[in-house]
């Protein structure tokens, strides 16, 4: 089928949609409508919210929904439309497909990610909590961190140490685990904002079938690999209209400026990070054009390096263009939405922008990732690659 019969056949879709569901009506209602007609993943196979089509034909979709008004999954189930999803389906057995995207996708059930510990955030391979099977089932303790959206998430993808002996990356084993069964605690992490997306999660004999393995035991890195490439993508991707985005804040809030403070310095630097902006939109576009089904390549590393930079600038500058009236927070009261961001201030998200180069892998580790995989540099020295775990120093 050629991209532009494709494109055809998904504007009847679309118009179908639109035409049998109301998008200001139910949301739950409407997505799942969306899902059974191929529409959530274009490139998934039929039956589980796709088309089987090329991956970059779901911006097309997305752009016809947005037109129309239609609610999305992205903001209010970020984790599992964008790494979770992809993750299941990827490794997932068909019960398990069957099982958790359809309700994944209308925002029934919200996911999770649990791979961050205390001592093991950049190397996630180092991650010490620990999975013991019992039979049909595994026994899991252990600690997690910075999990965003935990609080309010029925599932989550949990990584976790099932061999010892084996080499840090040879050791550890995936699962789907159950955030309201016994066992599992989330607790609240305040962040500077005021809000608490992030939460500390702790294991104490939480019990997971074996059923809900993803991967076989000890395959759990490579499925890894699957959730964290789909979150660079998720986080740095994004193919927004021209001009969109944290940039079309700089612009209105530049059109609002007092004249006496337009400053040709002032102009240069909105001029220089607007072209930023538009060369990683255009990258984003390319790449997506060149992205195969399945896992993301390096290409997913570069937006996201580009996008926590540029948004770190640009909220900077922003706060620049804003004088004193920067300084200003109207509360620090805690917040525990999923869609906390949705309406909120430069200030704040001056604030949450920090975490752009921390979240989904650090700056750090995107710069690692480009120079071995893409500019063929030598790696890292990693002394501790072939030891078993147990031998490993620890903290």
């Amino acid at each position: 089928m050629s991209s532009i019969t494709a494109e055809k056949h998904l504007d009847s879709l679309v118009q179908q949609l639109l035409r049998d569901h109301d998008p200001a009506g139910s949301r739950v209602d409407f997505l799942g409508a969306q899902y059974d007609l191929g529409l959530a993943w274009v490139h998934f196979d039929e039956g589980f919210g796709g088309l089987s089509m090329a991956p970059k034909l779901q911006g097309h979709i997305n752009a016809l929904l947005a037109d129309a008004g239609a609610p999305m999954c992205w903001p209010r189930n970020p984790i599992g439309y964008g790494m979770c999803g992809p993750t299941v389906y990827t490794h997932g057995s068909e019960e398990q497909k069957e099982r958790y995207l359809r309700p994944l996708f209308s925002t029934e059930e919200i996911w999770c990610q649990l791979f961050s510990e205390p001592s093991a955030g950049s190397d996630v391979a180092g991650l010490t909590s620990h999975a013991v099977q019992d039979g049909d089932e595994w026994v899991v303790n252990g600690q997690k961190v910075w999990t965003t959206l935990a609080h309010v998430s029925r599932w989550g993808c949990l990584v976790t140490r099932t061999d010892p002996e084996a080499p840090k990356h040879k050791g550890l084993s995936y699962f789907v685990v159950d955030m309201e069964q016994a066992g599992v605690e989330v607790r609240p992490l305040r962040q500077m904002t005021g809000d608490a997306e992030f939460n500390e999660v702790y294991f104490t004999d939480a019990r997971i079938p074996d059923s809900e393995r993803l991967g076989a035991p000890g395959d759990g890195w490579r499925v890894a690999l699957t959730t964290l490439m789909n979150e660079r993508v998720a986080i740095g991707g994004a193919q927004a209209p021209r001009g969109s985005g944290p940039i079309a804040d700089s612009v209105r809030l530049w059109s609002e400026l007092q004249e006496a403070r337009k400053t040709p310095a002032l102009r240069d630097r909105l001029m220089a990070l607007w072209s930023k902006s538009e060369v990683a939109r255009l990258t984003n576009i390319r790449a997506s054009q060149n992205r195969a089904k399945g896992v993301p390549g390096p290409e997913g590393s570069t937006g996201k390096l580009a996008f926590a930079e540029n948004n770190k600038d640009i909220h900077e500058f922003n706060m620049e263009l804003l004088g004193p009236e920067g300084m200003l927070y109207d509360t620090y009261a805690i917040e525990r939405s999923a869609t906390a961001m949705a309406n909120s201030s430069a200030q704040q998200q001056f604030l949450r922008s920090r975490a752009n180069s921390i979240e989904g892998g650090t700056s750090e580790v995107m710069r690692n990732i480009l120079g071995e995989r893409v500019l063929g540099l030598p790696g890292d020295v990693r002394t501790d690659k072939e030891l078993p775990f147990s031998e490993v120093p620890s903290n």
